[in-house]
């Protein structure tokens, strides 16, 4: 007997020993995160996420590796069968931090100027300096 499919459209499993030897065995490759698990097994995310963490309080799974985000963060983390020591999470420098946000608001400003919302223009000094156009009513 199946369960009947979410109003998302996907098929729903309660946790049996069907998904939980599914579970095992893609944990023992290493190479699958939290959100990879619950698709491939058919699982909820939550519960996966659930799981997954228990075992690891208990010691029967660590931490292989982790995968960045859209923002470059390690935020999700790859779990692996048996106890080993968990990877460690790269942090970003506060010096790597500040080059990144001054790089991404320069661009944000070149890109203002060639629309033709701001310019830059010459101060007393001789720098430029950016300057945002009011806007067109």
């Amino acid at each position: 007997m199946t369960n009947p499919p979410s109003p998302k459209g996907k098929r729903l499993v309660k946790i049996n020993a069907i998904t939980q030897a599914k579970l095992i065995k893609l944990l023992l490759d290493g190479t699958y995160t939290c959100a990879e698990l619950a698709q491939e097994t058919g699982l909820h995310y939550v519960t996966v996420l659930q799981y997954t963490r228990e075992l690891h309080r208990e010691g029967a799974v660590h931490i292989r590796a982790w995968e960045k985000d859209i923002h470059g963060r390690d935020s999700m983390k790859i779990y692996k069968l048996g106890a080993g020591r968990d990877a460690k999470r790269s942090k970003m420098t506060t010096y790597e931090r500040q080059t990144r946000y001054r790089a991404k608001k320069k661009a944000m400003q070149h890109a203002q100027v060639m629309a033709g919302q701001a310019r830059y223009v010459q101060s007393a000094n001789g720098q430029l300096r950016f300057e945002q156009l009011p806007l067109a009513a």
